[in-house]
């Protein structure tokens, strides 16, 4: 419609006109579309923001900003770092003493990555979990480098279902239940991602670790505090 036509609309017309092209305008505008949740982290390290994605993993989403609104991680700290791996927190205190936490989130790894979530890569945010799948409570890390080995694996329609590939091996006609029922396959559940103070994660992983409180090993040995985490939006 030229600018000459729609102005030889009746007025009531042109009203519901404009106001329909303002609605589809909104729609496909960045400000129309849904905000991702934000939480911003201030550690003894710095800073750093990461947003999470309800639309991916809705469940898990709620529950790990349940726990930032609640104030579970104020206080605690980063108790487990690999620096060719991830940074783990948000379950135990300065002291060691493991927090209380809620009942554990069901797993939904596999419908994340089915709706296109993203994996576990540089800068991803997943949770952390006992090998009992749907054990997630509390406890989160951040991916410092691709780890394709900890994504979920999408099984595919069927039962049985005619073809399947894990690992590089093809399996054919397997029956639905060996599958949805195989722990390996649930890999970790990636709900968000660190969208400023990277910087901040890479401190981190290179901090000087040992033994600590019970853990053995990769524990930084000056710890690492988590001192607020807030939602912004």
């Amino acid at each position: 419609m030229t600018p000459e036509n729609f102005m030889r609309q009746k007025p009531a017309r042109r009203t519901w006109l404009a106001a329909t092209l303002v609605v589809i305008a909104c729609l496909h505008s960045p400000a129309g579309a849904q905000t991702a949740p934000k939480v911003k982290f201030v550690t003894s390290e710095g800073e750093f923001i990461v947003e999470v994605y309800p639309d991916k993993a809705p469940k898990t989403v709620e529950n790990f900003l349940q726990y930032v609104k609640d104030k579970h991680y104020d206080g605690t700290i980063f108790h487990r770092v690999i620096s060719n791996f991830m940074v783990q927190g948000g379950g135990f205190d300065a002291t060691y003493a493991q927090k209380p936490t809620r009942p554990p989130v069901v797993h939904e790894g596999q419908e994340a990555i089915a709706k296109g979530g993203p994996k576990n890569i540089v800068g991803t945010l997943a949770m952390a979990r006992t090998s009992e799948p749907n054990s997630a409570s509390s406890q989160f890390f951040i991916n410092v480098k691709d780890n394709d080995f900890l994504n979920p694996t999408v099984i595919p329609p069927g039962d049985p279902v005619p073809r399947f590939e894990y690992q590089g091996q093809v399996y054919k006609n397997t029956p639905r239940a060996q599958l949805t029922n195989a722990p390996q396959l649930f890999g970790y559940t990636v709900f968000g991602k660190v969208t400023s103070g990277m910087d901040v994660i890479n401190k981190i992983k290179g901090v000087a670790t040992g033994a600590g409180g019970p853990f053995t090993s990769d524990v930084p040995k000056t710890p690492i505090l988590i001192k607020s985490a807030t939602l912004l939006n």
